[in-house]
């Protein structure tokens, strides 16, 4: 199959640091189709030997291990070409279009990795090029917009120049190989199914933790904030694949139907209700790793008097049969103790403990990174006397070494779904317009009072006060039991 896979914003960071890797590993893997050509669009005036040497030096940022030898990355360089674009101009896109046309490929991937509020320029002048035929698709990278009103506009503009089965709404955490086991987990093997309900699970949990502060993104960061980055689209994702029903098939409407229904499930946030269920909490200078680092209000281009969260803990529910009264706690956040991403399934207690010392519940540890697998909390008997008090044991898969070849990333499975045209690990309009629904009372609530924002230590596991809200149920985040 032929392909002509378009970047724009070419020279950005997401197109260097994650998308021309991921299409490298896919080349060196031999997945990427054979007759492609990847195209970089950008305002700066480079030829295509230029940009090439632009992408070899960067390759040096790579981990050693996915890096090319000189041999690999000449080969995968003679797909890449360049192209000097001014996206305000008409008359570009219809270069464009001519230099897509001369090849006639079997499908042209239009990905934009620029900010956001480019997409509906971008997307208008793609039509009015004539840049939307059925051949073409187009790539959409998060954040997609600033809240509710700006996200269906983007929706509104993208839908008035492509149909729903030509956009694809990236979020690459569905990429990743431990979640797409978490579809197979739950549906492909009967053994949780009859427990996946609310008589058997007491609290679910989604961890998503980094180490690392904002870097040098802090004027991005300082503007989205941490429910728009990592809770609107990857948290809530998680959990809608976490709760959803049994979709009907695999195919990409009956999966992404069923984590629609969850959505609309979630109990809707009041301003009550956020300041009992929502915290939010902005690092301050502390240890990482056995090294100091500072608070965010001194990380380069933050204003000194920011009340940008870079942490958020909420407890919610679904209110459907199934999970009726199980409360989710999603937490996530920058300068954490650890990079740990990872669902914790707490199972209830059994209803007559026999034996003797405290009973312990099961519970299932899906861990997302940066270690991938299952790991099943179970409890046994020593077998050293009869009055012996159970100990806990656990049942450890690592998919690493369950599946020793090479695994596919999660740009990379994305990228190669695009070139296929699969849509199961995209977001569809109506998904990501309800999670914004939903997130929008909080955004709504912080902006009118900003004094309920907490402080943590870089370093810790966030604010004391997310601890006190998950202990208010009677329940302990994961790292506390």
């Amino acid at each position: 199959m032929s392909f002509d896979l378009v970047f724009f914003g070419g020279t950005g960071d997401l197109t260097w640091r994650k998308l021309m890797p991921a299409l490298f590993q896919a080349f060196r893997h031999g997945k990427l189709p054979a007759d492609g050509r990847i195209l970089a669009v950008a305002r700066d005036e480079r030829s295509d030997a230029d940009y090439r040497q632009f992408i070899r030096e960067r390759f040096v940022d790579v981990d050693s291990s996915k890096r090319p030898s000189d041999d690999e990355f000449d080969r995968f360089a003679a797909l890449l070409h360049y192209r000097r674009m001014d996206l305000s101009q008409p008359a570009d896109y219809a270069g464009l279009k001519t230099w897509l046309d001369e090849r006639g490929a079997d499908t042209a991937v239009l990905y934009l990795a620029t900010s956001p509020h480019l997409f509906p320029v971008i997307c208008e002048q793609l039509g009015a090029a004539g840049l939307n035929g059925p051949k073409v698709r187009v790539v959409l990278e998060k954040p997609l917009g600033h809240d509710l009103a700006s996200a269906q506009e983007i929706n509104r503009v993208v839908r008035s120049v492509f149909t729903e089965r030509q956009a694809f709404r990236i979020d690459h955490y569905l990429g990743k190989p431990a979640v797409q086991n978490l579809m197979a987990l739950r549906f492909a093997n009967a053994l949780f199914e009859p427990l996946w309900r609310r008589e058997c699970i007491s609290n679910i949990q989604i961890t998503l933790a980094e180490s690392i502060g904002v870097g040098t993104r802090g004027d991005f960061y300082d503007r989205t904030g941490c429910l728009r980055d990592m809770v609107q689209n990857h948290a809530l994702q998680l959990l809608t694949m976490i709760a959803m029903e049994p979709p009907s098939t695999n195919d990409a409407d009956a999966i992404r139907d069923e984590k629609l229904k969850v959505l609309k499930s979630l109990r809707p946030f009041t301003p009550e209700s956020v300041a009992r269920d929502v915290l939010r909490g902005q690092y301050k200078a502390g240890t990482v790793d056995g090294k100091s680092v500072p608070g965010y209000l001194d990380e380069v281009k933050v204003p000194h008097d920011s009340a940008c969260e870079t942490f958020v803990a909420l407890r919610t529910e679904v209110q459907n049969w199934r999970w009726a009264g199980v409360p989710f706690y999603l937490r996530t956040g920058k300068r954490l103790a650890a990079r740990d991403a990872q669902i914790v399934v707490n199972f209830r207690e059994v209803p007559h403990p026999i034996f003797p010392g405290s009973s312990r519940a099961n519970k299932l540890v899906i861990k997302l990174q940066p270690e991938d697998g299952l790991e099943l909390h179970l409890l046994a008997a020593k077998g050293s006397g009869q009055s012996d008090a159970l100990s806990p044991v656990s049942l450890d898969l690592d998919f690493d070494k369950a599946f020793p070849t090479e695994r596919v990333g999660a740009y990379e499975r994305l990228l190669l779904d695009a070139i296929a045209g699969r849509l199961n690990l995209f977001v569809r309009s109506d998904e990501q317009e309800q999670a914004w629904r939903w997130v929008e009372p909080i955004l709504d609530t912080w902006a009118q009072d900003t004094s309920d924002l907490k402080t943590y230590t870089a370093g810790s596991w966030g604010p004391p006060a997310a601890s006190a809200m998950v202990a208010r149920d009677g329940f302990a985040w994961a790292e506390e039991q």
